[in-house]
């Protein structure tokens, strides 16, 4: 999987359910709530003041090292 700033949420907690920590470091402590899920990773950085393109980096790092 190679997330983008449009990758929904819930779908790459689907896929790898240990990047979830990536999220809560932004501050986004709700991921269990439909709304968290729905949104895309841009969405939930504009929300959260947190630099999108650096978010989408650290996850598909963790991705390529096997996280």
């Amino acid at each position: 999987m190679t997330i983008t700033k449009d990758t929904v949420i819930g779908d790459i907690l689907d896929y790898n359910d240990q990047l979830a920590p990536y999220f809560l470091e932004i501050g986004m402590h709700c991921l269990g709530c439909p709304m968290s899920r729905g949104e895309t990773v841009e969405q939930a950085c504009a929300v959260h003041g947190t630099d999108c393109a650096a978010l989408v980096q650290k996850l598909n790092d963790a991705i390529a090292q096997g996280e």
